[in-house]
């Protein structure tokens, strides 16, 4: 079942939040002053909903926003470099219909997937705390709960937000192994509810271009994944 429109409505409430104090200034005060390179744009300087189908069979969780990234654009992981390697990579598995992202209206699709984080506002130094975390946890609850239906698969960028996704799944209904599964790059975790998890190395500048994270390791574990969701070759 697509329930677009209650997906739809949660994303509207989301971009209203003012939860975290610290979280609120920050974007504020950075979609105020800008890169100097993004001058010229509007910067959103709001919460970041999901990006993506209500009925999507696997779903993408990053950290949060970049500050001249989707705090600017108003979409995750766009107009950033770590946008660029992961829809590329989406890309070439054909989950998306164009390698590149730049703004909210260039007509990027995603087919199947929906990409999210735990944290929705761009913090400082890209560094938000655990209360922060906790904070924002009961919206991905409430994504990961609509999509429930339909998910299959759920691939997570980096530690932080393994340690987020792991209870925002226990409370959308999927059984989480005790003790607690590690994050490790490779990670797959079969969930009781039908769902298969991947840990993955964020898309990060520092993890790409140490080549800690390669184009292949990251087409690798997102094909593991489709192919687990049932939209794999």
């Amino acid at each position: 079942m697509d329930d677009s429109g209650a997906l739809a409505r949660l994303d509207r409430r989301l971009t209203e939040c003012r939860a975290c104090p610290r979280l609120v200034e920050w974007r504020e005060e950075v979609a105020r002053t800008k890169r100097a390179a993004f001058a010229d744009q509007t910067y959103w300087g709001r919460p970041v909903p999901g990006f993506g189908p209500a009925d999507a069979r696997l779903a993408i969780i990053g950290l949060a926003p970049a500050a001249h990234g989707g705090n600017r654009t108003g979409r995750m992981f766009t107009g950033d470099r770590s946008g660029d390697v992961l829809y590329q990579a989406l890309h070439d598995l054909g989950l998306a219909s164009q390698p590149t992202s730049v703004a909210i209206d260039d007509g990027l699709e995603l087919y199947g997937v929906r990409v999210t984080a735990p944290v929705h506002c761009a913090p400082p130094a890209n560094k938000p705390t655990p209360g922060e975390r906790d904070t924002c946890r009961a919206w991905l609850v409430s994504e990961l709960t609509l999509l429930r239906p339909t998910l299959r698969a759920v691939v997570v960028l980096g530690a932080f937000g393994w340690q987020a996704a792991l209870p925002a799944l226990s409370e959308a209904g999927w059984t989480i192994p005790r003790p607690r599964p590690a994050f490790s790059h490779g990670a797959h975790v079969p969930l009781e509810g039908g769902l298969d998890l991947y840990g993955c190395f964020h898309v990060s500048q520092r993890n790409t271009f140490t080549g800690r994270l390669t184009p292949e390791m990251l087409r690798e574990t997102l094909g593991a994944a489709a192919r687990a969701a049932g939209l794999g070759q």
